[in-house]
């Protein structure tokens, strides 16, 4: 396997440990933020969606560039109809479409095109390939947030159910 299908392969792993954290939370939790925190659940999710909205669109755009127009412009672009979920299973339906459809768009753009550079939201340079890895580093965070808020609605993450076998 080539270091571009591993990494789609590690997008699709990741996806759905976010997908089994969202399954795991009660739906009554899944509008409230926790004490202290900004974000919601449900929140999270749309921020997921919408920030691999914009990095699938990005990375497989021959002209891809983070700051070729604003982040509320790109945002605008990419973000579409129907994207926000409202209930647990508009957010595992969500989850899985969005993803379809970005891994879907990356495999059309392949490998090379990934091996290009592209210009991120600081101005530097990096490889298409590293700014994939980086999106799936902060899915991978917002999972872990997820898994602290079953924690903190006196679940167990899914992860954790999944190692412990249970």
């Amino acid at each position: 396997m080539d270091v571009f299908a591993e990494l789609l392969e590690a997008w699709r792993y990741t996806r759905e440990g976010v997908i089994a954290e969202v399954e795991n939370l009660p739906e009554s939790k899944l509008r409230e933020s926790p004490s202290g925190l900004s974000r919601s659940p449900l929140d999270l999710v749309n921020h997921i969606v919408e920030s691999d909205r914009l990095m699938a669109g990005e990375l497989s755009r021959p002209d891809g560039d983070f700051q070729r127009k604003s982040y509320p412009e790109l945002m605008a672009e990419y973000v579409k109809e129907g994207d926000v979920a409202g209930s647990k299973q508009e957010a595992v339906e969500l989850l899985r479409r969005s993803h379809a459809e970005g891994d879907k768009i990356l495999r059309a753009a392949g490998a090379e095109r990934l091996s290009q550079p592209i210009r991120q939201f600081n101005g530097e340079p990096a490889s298409r390939i590293a700014w994939l890895h980086h999106g799936i580093s902060h899915e991978e965070y917002h999972r872990g947030q997820l898994a602290i808020y079953a924690r903190l609605c006196g679940e167990t993450p899914a992860l954790t159910k999944l190692i412990m076998g249970s």
